[in-house]
């Protein structure tokens, strides 16, 4: 049996007509909730056969519109503040930073390279390896570097005993420089002896001519009176003649000895008519053969110890004089003693020492260059190495990349550049952490040239059609306060910076475009 009821929708009023009821009293889930709708507030308590009731004060609003009104108002809420979060910092990051997304890390790389040639015997690191300043990267055979500064240990002692040599050989030239000098006194001495022997010859030579003149009076007077037979005897006569005989004997032996006196002082036999047979020059002990020859000696002996005499030297005197030597005998004392320092024997073998230790100081350098170490903390790429491969001084066997010395280029629009300073607080963030890690860091400097400047081959605008884009200049961003073993960075990742232009800039060289000129050495103010 079906049942028709006719309801009024709280929406629209349109009226609901009931589905019939199945006669086996099953009902399906679907029919069954439009069948059974829940009682309707306002019809309860209306009459049941459709006659006229008393109708009931109906409530403003109900339960479920209330509770949508309140869940609207709060998702209003919820997306103004949701919205306000994000968009008030975006707001004032736009108005108060310049930023680009042409950006990537950079960072220094140290090529490592052997500084001599030999074969590779280990290889202790691969890429992607970390290594420390000072660990131990490749290392070359040591073998023929050891035989090398053996060789360089040998040098240095053969030239160490040869500078040894060297000191005594000069010993020795300054004792026979010493036996030739007093062989110089001596033959001045024998000079002087000769000129006073030849005073004395000459002495006797007046005597004996004093005496032959009084033998030939005696004679004449003697002969005169045996002539005339007055007193005089033949014995008499001969006693006198002999005394002549024997005084002119004695005479011409006097003349002799003085003329063998004078050919020895280098003298002519025979002096000059009216003069002396005694006069010699004054300085004739300086100017003697003897003595020039012994001077000669003593400065050949003397020059194997460096001495360099001027040609103006010829006498003693004039040697004492150039070194201003007032005492004869004090001479060599005073002077040999640093001809033994600077002789140069000495100095040959002790240049040739100083030559033996710095190849031996070389060669134990090249052994140590075997090892070859990590000049910076970094990590390892690039390696092109193995062991058994031979390889020449200056070759590139890897590469070190540092973990610390770690920047930005920011490749900004020369429209962005305006009020961009050195010392500008900068927030960077890279695409490889998002937004979870941000770096801060400072304008360092500006490359001076855009980019297409600094190209292989740079634009030629003067010819053809010409496009003006804007140009690009590199910024380097130096990071602050960065860790690498809390977030490394990588070379090459992209990175968002925003310059905050507004703040004031902070540290070296702060609101600066370029950096000043650097200090030159010695100078404690930098240039201008």
């Amino acid at each position: 049996m079906s049942t028709a009821a006719y309801k009024e929708s709280e929406d629209s009023h349109v009226p609901i007509r009931s589905t019939p009821t199945p006669s086996n009293g099953m009902l399906k889930p679907a029919a069954a909730a439009i069948a059974d709708p829940p009682p309707r507030p306002e019809a309860v308590g209306a009459p049941m056969d459709g006659s006229p009731g008393v109708a009931q004060p109906q409530p403003s609003a109900t339960p479920g519109r209330r509770y949508r009104k309140w869940l609207l108002s709060g998702a209003i809420v919820a997306g103004l503040v949701v919205s306000g979060h994000f968009l008030v910092p975006w707001v004032d990051t736009t108005l108060s930073t310049v930023s680009t997304d042409d950006a990537y890390v950079n960072g220094h790389v140290t090529l490592v390279a052997p500084r001599v040639k030999g074969h590779i015997v280990r290889v202790l690191v691969d890429d992607n390896t970390r290594v420390k300043k000072g660990d131990l990267l490749v290392q070359l055979d040591k073998e023929p570097y050891r035989v090398a500064v053996a060789q360089r240990r040998a040098a240095l002692d053969t030239a160490q005993a040869k500078l040894v040599l060297a000191r005594a050989t000069v010993r020795a030239n300054v004792a026979t420089t010493q036996a030739l000098r007093y062989k110089l006194q001596d033959a001045i001495q024998l000079v002087r002896s000769q000129v006073e022997e030849l005073q004395a010859d000459v002495g006797i030579l007046k005597q004996y001519q004093a005496n032959l003149d009084i033998a030939q009076t005696e004679y004449n007077r003697a002969l005169h009176l045996w002539q005339t037979g007055r007193a005089a005897s033949g014995e008499e006569l001969d006693i006198r003649r002999a005394a002549l005989v024997a005084a002119q004997a004695a005479v011409r032996t006097a003349r002799e000895n003085i003329s063998k006196v004078r050919a020895t002082l280098d003298l002519p036999l025979e002096s000059a008519a009216g003069r002396d047979p005694g006069d010699t020059p004054a300085n004739l002990a300086q100017i003697h053969s003897s003595v020039r020859a012994a001077l000669s000696q003593m400065v050949q002996s003397a020059a194997q110890l460096g001495v360099e005499l001027p040609s103006d030297v010829e006498t003693p005197a004039q040697l004492m004089a150039r070194f201003h030597i007032e005492q004869p005998d004090g001479w060599l004392e005073a002077f040999v003693r640093k001809l033994i320092e600077d002789a140069p024997a000495i100095k040959v073998a002790a240049a040739d020492v100083e030559q033996a230790r710095a190849d031996l100081a070389q060669a134990e350098l090249d052994l140590r260059y075997c090892d070859i170490v990590s000049d910076i903390n970094g990590v390892v790429t690039s390696r092109n190495v193995n062991p058994g491969n031979d390889v020449q001084a200056g070759q590139q066997l890897m590469a070190v990349r540092s973990f610390t010395e770690i920047w930005i280029d920011a490749n900004f629009k020369e429209t962005q550049l305006a009020d961009l300073r050195i010392g500008q607080r900068v927030r960077c963030e890279v695409d490889m952490y998002g937004s979870r890690q941000e770096f801060e860091g400072r304008v360092s400097g500006f490359t001076m040239g855009t980019g297409q400047t600094l190209a292989l081959l740079p634009p030629q605008n003067a010819t053809g059609n010409f496009v003006k884009i804007v140009q690009r200049l590199p910024v380097r961003i130096e990071l602050t306060g960065y860790d690498p073993d809390k977030a490394p960075l990588f070379v090459g990742l992209s990175v968002t910076p925003y310059v905050y232009y507004k703040e004031s800039p902070t540290g070296q060289h702060a609101g600066h475009i370029l950096q000043p000129l650097a200090a030159p050495a010695g100078s404690s103010n930098p240039q201008s």
